[in-house]
């Protein structure tokens, strides 16, 4: 059997802990931590601690400061950004018409399960590689977790052309309805060719007007110009099998997204993410300040 996500796993382990620790957020993911174990939980706490040498060589303190150092500097920045971003992003496009919120790449996405008012005239659908989707299951139900009715899940590899089709013969997908897309912690781990392939494919299955938002890293992020933090992501994430692959500058994405008739409407490098998005924690938290990690930029791209 294929194993989970472990990425996955870590991003919402680094929003369940921003959650537990912090009265102002950047963003209070609240069911996080519901779908983790306990186990799961002490396990990546001890191993982030544990690997502050690495991270930061320099860094003197005990293991709970250590611990937040981590997340703060290396695991939080990205994942909470984006979700963010998303998610604010998808309340606008809800005011505006959407009707179907499309998760590539769901992860331990918890939006479905803490949904907002405003989210009750969507219909969701997680799409997710069928290891982390049936593990994801799981959880929820050893949590207790209500899956409401507006909540749909494709088990499929979306690098493969077989979630086009499961996708096409959902009963609940309509592909004339406006959609929003989102795209986040994936994009990463996909060939040029492979997230090239994606887009087009999304281009075809939603209407004008329907949007999708990811994060991707810039055309510096594997090499020397790199910041430190990103050098670390990707051994890190290389070491956990998960081999980061492609990076883009914004004209490569420009003319990638316009190719498949996607206008860029919002983009934010690491400065405007932490500008815009972490002001407030780190006004409430001016001894453990966060800025948006380096070498990220935020996409919210519309069909038209």
């Amino acid at each position: 059997m294929e194993q989970k996500s472990m990425t996955a796993l870590v991003s919402a382990f680094s929003r369940a802990y921003h959650s537990q620790n912090n009265e102002v957020t950047i963003f209070n993911d609240s069911v996080a931590k519901q779908l983790l174990t306990d186990e799961e939980y002490g396990q990546i706490a001890h191993s982030m601690s544990g690997g502050v040498e690495f991270f930061n060589p320099s860094f003197v303190g005990n293991s709970e400061e250590s611990l937040r150092w981590v997340v703060n500097n290396q695991l939080s920045p990205t994942p909470l950004g984006r979700a963010a971003f998303a998610e604010k992003s998808l309340e606008r496009a809800v005011r505006v018409g959407a009707k179907q919120y499309l998760i590539f790449g769901a992860g331990y996405d918890t939006f479905a399960y803490r949904q907002p008012s405003w989210a009750n005239t969507l219909e969701i659908i997680e799409i997710d590689h069928p290891a982390t989707a049936s593990d994801k299951r799981e959880c929820l139900k050893n949590a207790d977790l209500a899956i409401l009715d507006n909540v749909h899940y494709i088990e499929a590899d979306f690098t493969e052309e077989a979630w086009q089709e499961a996708l096409l013969k959902h009963e609940v997908f309509d592909r004339n309805k406006i959609s929003c897309g989102t795209i986040l912690g994936v994009v990463y781990y996909l060939s040029k060719k492979t997230f090239e392939a994606l887009i087009s494919v999304i281009s075809v299955l939603l209407p004008k007007g329907s949007s999708i938002l990811f994060d991707y890293p810039d055309e510096n992020s594997y090499t020397e110009k790199a910041g430190e933090r990103a050098k670390k992501q990707s051994m890190l994430a290389g070491a956990a099998n998960e081999k980061m692959l492609a990076s883009y500058s914004y004209c490569d994405m420009e003319q990638l997204l316009s190719a498949h008739d996607f206008l860029i409407y919002e983009h934010l490098t690491p400065q405007e993410m932490t500008e815009q998005y972490f002001d407030a924690y780190n006004k409430a938290n001016p001894s453990h300040r966060m800025t948006a990690f380096d070498n990220v930029n935020y996409c919210l791209a519309v069909r038209k």
